[in-house]
């Protein structure tokens, strides 16, 4: 998140000032033009918060060094005239860059923040203790913002959701409605849980889907590599002499004959659909699409899905508090899956079903057709019953455990296909290499 100052003009001349965060300059930029053009305006400036080293020192102590952030240099140099030190320098960094912190890094404040309120402790203390400790420069100083704002009184809710850049979406919400509720330590807790969960699955997913996949397109480029250039440079020196070919090595050299001449398509075929995919993939219909299918694949889209309903519970219990207020903590709770398809069909379908309609959770949950049989069945009980918050808990719980045990198996299983596959292939190379020494030159 940046801030921005600009400065404005009315129709009488009168200079006007304000400030606001946005997640880019250009999206900072384009809210203060429709500012302007509201209030009939005339733009003189815009000033971006950057952050300046400063050198200082007070009578015959050491000089100190130290940063902060400002609009600009005097700005900077008139705060620390005014608390009495004499400024030797002041600089702008020249390339500053604030990447967004590391999952670990939002997980383990997140953890600590719920230990320390479980211990009672004041959260400002909790706040002034973290940021002096952070590591990460950039949450720092988100931290170091939102700290102030808090103490300034601003609304918890939208403070953090100004930093959503940062946090992710839904922890930047509940962070805000911590905040807010008679609940801070249980929300927390559960926010913490959440971010360890999808943490987990995000690691053990790339262990069974895309580093199996990279380490088969690495292997892909190796065998073209040999096929078309290091096994011709041998093979041919045996055409050279008119000497006959096995079968193995004459149809690994017409192999090498099409890729060296039809490179280009072969570059084609190799690189361009991964680009476009990727591309797709970024687009919201290809989100959607993918989010789609891969709940549908074989071995692994079972556990995405159960995976997406586990998530969508374990949220749902912690923000639920009573049927009249359901809706809000179902659109959260389908947004946290971080699955677009499971978020449309949750906004377009049970959503939809249960304010027009007054349909019940578990009815509108099976008319969106994302949630398993035994899903449906346990909310239809826990609606009878009165009991959908611990149903919620329990069908949380339960996917959590099945699905870690069995992505466990799913993921030592592909490491065993992928091993086979690479045997496969150096055996087979090995037998075309080998081949070449079955050659018998005819004697003349």
């Amino acid at each position: 998140m940046i801030e921005l100052k600009f400065v404005a003009q009315k129709p009488n001349g009168e200079l006007v000032t304000g400030n606001i965060a946005a997640g880019t300059y250009s999206e900072g930029k384009k809210q203060i033009k429709g500012i302007v053009e509201k209030h009939k305006l005339k733009l003189k400036s815009i000033e971006k918060k950057v952050t300046f080293i400063y050198k200082i020192k007070k009578g015959n102590e050491i000089p100190t060094k130290g940063e902060q952030r400002a609009f600009s240099k005097d700005e900077v140099v008139q705060a620390l005239t005014k608390m009495g030190y004499q400024v030797i320098s002041v600089n702008k960094y020249l390339f500053e860059w604030d990447p967004k912190p590391p999952q670990q890094e939002i997980l383990s404040f997140v953890k600590i923040s719920a230990e320390l309120l479980e211990q009672k402790l004041p959260y400002s203390e909790i706040m002034t203790l973290l940021v002096n400790d952070l590591e990460n420069k950039t949450l720092r100083e988100t931290l170091k913002q939102i700290n102030n704002e808090l103490k300034k009184g601003s609304d918890s809710q939208t403070t953090f959701l100004k930093h959503e850049r940062v946090f992710g979406k839904f922890t930047a919400y509940m962070l805000g409605l911590a905040a807010k509720s008679g609940n801070m330590t249980e929300i927390y807790k559960a926010t913490a849980k959440f971010l360890e969960r999808r943490m987990q699955f995000s690691k053990d997913l790339r262990s069974a889907l895309i580093t199996p996949a990279i380490t088969m397109f690495v292997l892909f480029l190796a065998v073209l590599f040999y096929v078309g250039y290091i096994f011709p440079e041998t093979a041919k020196l045996f055409l050279k002499f008119d000497i006959p070919l096995p079968p193995l090595t004459a149809a690994t050299l017409d192999i090498s004959d099409f890729l060296i001449n039809q490179w280009f398509i072969v570059v084609l075929f190799t690189f361009v659909p991964p680009i476009i995919l990727i591309w797709w993939n970024s687009t919201p219909k290809g989100k959607l699409f993918f989010s789609r299918v891969i709940m549908k694949m074989p071995i692994i889209g079972g556990l995405v899905h159960k995976t997406n309903i586990e998530v969508f519970c374990r949220v749902f219990y912690t923000l639920y508090s009573g049927s009249a207020e359901s809706i809000e903590p179902i659109r959260i709770a389908a947004e946290a899956t971080d699955n677009a398809y499971f978020e449309q069909q949750i906004k377009k379908v049970a959503i939809p079903m249960m304010i027009r309609k007054g349909a019940g959770i578990s009815e509108s949950f099976a008319a969106a057709k994302i949630f398993t049989d035994t899903a449906i069945s346990r909310f239809h009980s826990g609606e009878e019953t009165g009991t959908i918050k611990n149903t919620a808990l329990q069908l949380a719980n339960y996917y959590e455990s099945e699905t870690v045990f069995r992505l466990k198996n799913v993921i030592e299983m592909i490491q065993v296909f992928i091993a086979m596959v690479i045997m496969v292939v150096m055996i087979g190379l090995t037998l075309v290499s080998a081949e070449t020494a079955t050659i018998n030159p005819s004697v003349r």
